[in-house]
């Protein structure tokens, strides 16, 4: 083909529109580029060159139910470093070390990490004002402030089981504090500005503070003065019988809520960290199961009456064993009881009565009562760890199992279980579901975000069989092996137990949980109080729930009825004496007195009263128990003392 003149200019031409579409592409592409992605190109820069310090919001507060603190966020200034900004490492360690009290090599070091960002710990972190001060008129290149909280504690170590403790980052590790913590944790801030890849600042870049968003606060079913009054009672149980561990809770039956919840060992949630883990990563109350012992008869009563497959007025024989798949299973008093009627059974915690109305009942129903009391599964109260307890499989069950079933041997359950059964024949037969966490507010507002409502789980008895319950274990109280749990004017109903510790598959001598559970007014319960002791240890060698465990329950329903005002009763029945019982005195009141004068009024009473002094003061301002109520003989009394005189309460005289 001849290249003429004319071809050369047409490929000219069409080369020259190529580039020319070539270009006009680019220049397209750059419009794209610079007006179309204008802001994700920003965006991405703004990602590869943003550094941010976190700024913490603060934790919620966790309080009582009258809105008392128990736990509260302190927020202290704290110093970090971005090492790549920090021109003078030397120099700025060394002028850091004057302020922040730490050696010069050690901030040194940890300026020299290859890292974004690092805390200068431990003299860098919490500081106080004064010192946060001083940093800043240092204009240091690189090291920043920033505000780090610190849980405090008002109330010390109360409730510490219950409310659980914070980590380093501020996160709930356990209790109230771990169930809650993304609402009480908020949500982070952060300080942000411009780095190189090298992570150097940008020269003539600002910064940017995006304020946190402060956790919210929590108010708990906890009554601050109950919970003292338990915790108190577990201190003294623990300075007299050295056991190994302690649990106990107080509960409205009506509600679910938790007016206590106590524990021995227990720990300061300040420097948790000085204790040993199972101390504070452990809630006995709703994490430990044992063999419950006679506390359980309560749930055999229950569904034997229900059921009409006993009447109290009738008659039993005890001869000190029952005959069951050729194993003689024992009452606890040596040759029995003889002759009795099944109240009577109950007043006495007579294993073989109860082996006897395990029999009416039959497996199938009274496996059937044990589920529906709760027992078996979780209560799903608002705290981690809860344990489910142990249940033998209703294809496990012979004679001998559903015999001691039946008197609370052999089967596992938690305390918390415990406590919502007893609680179920308190309210008039409903199970309830157990909480600690009664509303969540805004700290800003104040408004109600969100408030618990009592959740019945299911109807398990009648009113008219919880009622006759209530009777009957009053009548435990009264005249039975719950004496020691009277309270005068309070009409207390419980039951007592004592139960052998199972190690390795077999019982071990010696070692006892003795435990109590008790509701007040009988006839139309405030209260439920529970509480159990591992291992105690007497002086005198007596290992009963009835001598050990039902007078410190007995005390905890009277000081609590007490201080909720619930006025006192002369409806109820009225104490049985029996011999060895030493009488009833009238305490009398020694508020106004010089703590001097009260002692001396004490050591001359008949009634032979010991004082145990608490707080530092010239005057009684309170006593415990409380003037008029009705004690033992050579009872001690608690006189709190404070620095003015109060006026003396009119009292009824004492009774000798």
């Amino acid at each position: 083909m001849q290249v003429t003149s004319r071809v050369i200019r047409r490929r000219i031409m069409t080369l020259f529109l190529l580039l020319l579409a070539a270009v006009g592409g680019l220049i397209g592409r750059l419009a794209y580029i610079q007006v179309g992605q204008t802001q994700w190109l920003s965006g991405r820069a703004h990602n590869l060159w943003s550094r941010s310090i976190p700024v913490q919001g603060v934790r919620g507060t966790i309080s009582d139910d009258h809105g008392l603190p128990l736990v509260y966020t302190a927020t202290a200034p704290s110093v970090l470093s971005v090492p790549a900004q920090v021109t003078n490492k030397s120099s700025t360690a060394t002028k850091l070390s004057n302020v922040l009290h730490m050696s010069a090599e050690k901030i040194l070091q940890t300026l020299q990490q290859h890292k974004a960002m690092v805390w200068i710990s431990p003299g860098g972190r919490r500081i106080t004002d004064t010192q946060a001060e001083a940093v800043r008129a240092l204009h240091l290149p690189g090291i920043y402030i920033t505000e780090e909280g610190k849980r405090t504690y008002p109330e010390g170590s109360l409730a510490s089981q219950v409310l659980g403790i914070t980590g380093a980052d501020n996160q709930g590790i356990t209790g109230i504090e771990k169930q809650y913590n993304s609402v009480l944790s908020g949500q982070p801030g952060y300080i942000e500005f411009y780095a190189n890849a090298k992570g150097q600042r940008m020269p003539g870049t600002g910064e940017q503070y995006i304020p946190p968003v402060n956790g919210d606060n929590i108010q708990l079913t906890i009554n601050t003065q109950i919970q003292q009054f338990v915790e108190r009672e577990i201190e003294q149980s623990v300075a007299e019988y050295h056991p190994n561990s302690v649990t106990a809770i107080v509960a409205n039956p009506k509600t679910g809520a938790i007016l206590a919840m106590a524990n021995y060992p227990t720990f300061n949630p300040a420097h948790w960290r000085d204790y040993p883990p199972n101390t504070y990563n452990q809630n006995l109350a709703i994490w430990q199961t044992f063999e419950p012992g006679s506390t359980f008869k309560v749930v055999t009563l229950s569904a034997a009456l229900q059921e009409n497959k006993v009447n109290l007025a009738d008659k039993f024989f005890d001869p000190g064993y029952y005959e069951v798949a050729g194993h003689r299973i024992r009452c606890w008093k040596a040759g029995g009881h003889g002759s009795e009627s099944f109240l009577n059974v109950v007043e006495n915690s007579c294993n073989p009565g109860f082996v006897a109305l395990g029999e009416r009942l039959g497996k199938q129903t009274l496996f059937g009562y044990i589920k529906k009391f709760g027992f078996g599964t979780k209560t799903g109260v608002d705290l981690p760890g809860e344990g489910n307890g142990i249940l033998f499989k209703l294809s496990q069950v012979g004679p001998l199992e559903l015999a001691t079933t039946s008197f609370g041997q052999g089967v596992s359950v938690t305390p918390i279980q415990q406590v919502m059964a007893m609680s179920a024949i308190a309210n008039g037969g409903l199970l309830m579901k157990p909480y600690l966490m009664d509303k969540e507010t805004n700290p800003v507002t104040g408004q109600v975000v969100r408030q618990t409502q009592p959740t019945v789980v299911r109807r398990v008895i009648s009113t008219q069989t919880s009622a006759l319950v209530r009777q009957t274990l009053e009548s435990v109280v009264a005249n039975g092996s719950g004496r020691s749990a009277y309270v005068d004017g309070y009409r207390v109903a419980g039951k007592t137990g004592t139960a052998q510790v199972a190690e390795n598959g077999h019982y071990t001598s010696g070692h006892y949980i003795v435990s109590f559970m008790g509701m007040a007014p009988a006839s139309d319960p405030r209260l439920v109080a529970y509480l159990a002791i591992d291992y105690p240890r007497p002086q005198n060698g007596v290992v009963f729930g009835g001598v050990i465990v039902a007078p410190i329950v007995g005390r905890i329903l009277g000081d609590s009825l007490q201080y909720l005002q619930v006025p006192k009763s002369t409806q109820g029945l009225s104490k049985k004496f029996r011999y060895g019982d030493i009488p009833l005195y009238t305490m009398p009141s020694f508020v106004g007195l010089t703590v001097g004068d009260a002692q001396r009024t004490a050591i001359e009473s008949s009634a032979q009263i010991h004082t145990e002094v608490v707080g530092q003061g010239k005057y009684v301002i309170a006593q415990a128990p409380a003037p008029g109520t009705k004690v033992a003989y050579g009872q001690t009394i608690r006189l709190y003392l404070g620095g003015q005189m109060p006026q003396r309460p009119a009292v009824p005289p004492p009774v000798h």
